[in-house]
């Protein structure tokens, strides 16, 4: 069973980074050629072309032109861009299902968490992806949805409390992963629920020489323009797991929110220069933001209250040695059982990350990563061997006695 999982969880993170690769770039690409369309000839303008524009790539130079309506002729093939959304959204699902429902124990149910049961937490991650979705298509069918600004607050408001509940419901590393897994669906339901139904409105009634109704085609433009600012965070998002001094921090919830929404104003640079309007000072103020986010994160990081790890020098070798005795017994019963060269966990052929500790030196050897781990609380995973807080400071005050 333990290698049917990891042949999947393998397969499912693939396939779902190679899609997301996919409609990452067609986003981009189309949000930017969109911006970038000029005022075209008049002659062009005759046939019906509203911008157009001119590129260089792989050799040869392209001219990009985007009709206002139907063009002269009707194309016999028309490409469309769905199933990279769909795609990633379907592997990413597959992803959350393998690595978070089946192991859930392991990797979805937090340390002092309002919900200690894995079937009661698959439960809750289901209920909250669903909620989340109804949420924003509540919002994006509003006439809010006209006033940029104000939208734009309202869904940083509704991103802070789902990473608040989040935090709340399930472990921190999985808190993140599911803000980014609601943000995700929001653009995938963009695309189901309004881009493509308005583009065949819109295919139908110029095939039948119709005059097409142009709301629901801006409407989709301003849902796939949302899809693009979006992008940003949820990548973020989707690389934290390797980070837990980030998502285990106390205020990691916080971080996340002050961290997706620089990110998005940092794409809108981007978007604005696309149109020809630089605004350095939205880059810099996007940069600078996110050094002030690190800096702050790093300062209010607490520090673990132990008088074992200010006082050092003061112990006798004796209780020295006594202190080494029980940190190797901690690594033996809540270390080794993943990080052995050969796991004897359920669920690990290999130690993770390939980080052996199953020794005073090998924890030594990994002293950096695995202080941050077990202050944050996200070793070990679900704190299934449950490991108690004054455990955690003794093995705490012994890495830092030797930094």
């Amino acid at each position: 069973m333990t290698s049917i999982i990891e042949w999947l969880h393998l397969g499912f993170r693939w396939f779902h980074v190679v899609a997301a690769i996919a409609w990452i770039g067609a986003s981009f690409y189309f949000i930017w050629l969109d911006l970038s369309l000029r005022e075209p000839p008049q002659w062009k303008k005759d046939k019906g072309i509203k911008g157009d524009l001119w590129a260089i790539h792989g050799g040869g130079i392209y001219e990009v032109a985007k009709y206002h309506g139907r063009p002269e002729k009707m194309p016999k093939t028309l490409h469309w861009f769905k199933w990279e959304a769909y795609s990633t959204w379907l592997s990413g699902t597959g992803l959350l299902i393998v690595l978070y429902y089946l192991q859930a124990q392991s990797y979805l149910v937090g340390q002092d968490t309002w919900i200690t049961s894995p079937s009661l937490a698959v439960a809750a991650s289901i209920g909250f992806i669903v909620g989340a979705q109804l949420c924003y298509e509540l919002l994006v069918r509003s006439p809010l949805v006209n006033k940029g600004k104000i939208f734009a607050l309202v869904l940083l408001l509704l991103i802070t409390f789902a990473s608040w509940l989040a935090h709340n419901l399930f472990s921190d590393r999985a808190a993140y992963l599911h803000v980014g897994a609601m943000m995700a669906t929001w653009m995938a339901g963009n695309v189901f629920w309004g881009i493509m139904p308005a583009q065949r409105q819109f295919v139908d009634a110029i095939s039948n020489n119709q005059v097409p109704d142009d709301k629901p085609m801006l409407f989709a433009k301003l849902r796939s323009t949302h899809n693009n600012y979006l992008t940003l965070p949820v990548i973020f998002l989707m690389i934290s797991n390797h980070y837990p001094f980030l998502y285990g921090h106390p205020m990691g919830w916080a971080g996340l929110v002050a961290i997706g929404a620089l990110l998005a104003w940092g794409r809108h640079y981007f978007n604005l220069k696309h149109t020809g309007n630089k605004q350095p000072m939205i880059a810099t103020s996007s940069l600078v933001g996110l050094v002030a986010v690190a800096i702050i994160l790093s300062l209010t990081r607490p520090q673990p209250e132990v008088e074992i790890a200010q006082t050092s020098h003061s112990h006798s070798q004796l209780e020295q040695a006594k202190m080494a005795v029980a940190v190797d017994q901690l690594v033996q019963l809540h270390c080794a059982n993943c990080h052995g060269p050969i796991p004897t966990q359920a669920g690990f052929s290999a130690p993770p990350a390939g980080i052996i500790i199953n020794s005073l030196e090998t924890l030594l050897a990994s002293k950096g990563r695995a202080a941050t781990a077990i202050q944050s609380g996200y070793m070990p995973l679900g704190n299934m061997t449950q490991l108690s807080a004054d455990d955690r400071a003794l093995m705490l005050g012994w890495l830092a006695q030797h930094q």
